[in-house]
C-alpha cells in the first residue's frame, strides 16, 4: 500500500517535489504573501503587554 500523496495546502491539488508542500510556484508565492502580509498570525499576548516601560527602566530591566 503506498502512502497518501500530499496535497498543495492552497488549492488542494497533488504536491510537486521540487516545491512541496505546494503544488507549483504560484501556489507557494501565493503563501509567502500571505505571511509577508500579515495574514497569517502566531497567536500570542500583546506586545504592548511585553514591551511596558517607565521612565527609569529599560524595556530589559525587571522590577526589584
Amino acid at each position: 500500500m503506498s502512502p497518501k500523496a500530499a496535497s498543495c495546502p492552497i488549492c488542494g491539488q497533488p504536491a510537486h517535489p521540487e516545491t512541496r508542500p505546494f503544488c507549483g510556484k504560484a501556489c507557494r508565492d501565493r503563501d509567502l504573501l500571505q505571511w509577508l502580509g500579515e495574514g497569517y498570525r502566531v497567536p500570542g499576548r500583546h506586545a504592548e503587554d511585553e514591551m511596558k516601560k517607565s521612565d527609569e527602566d529599560g524595556v530589559d530591566s525587571t522590577p526589584d
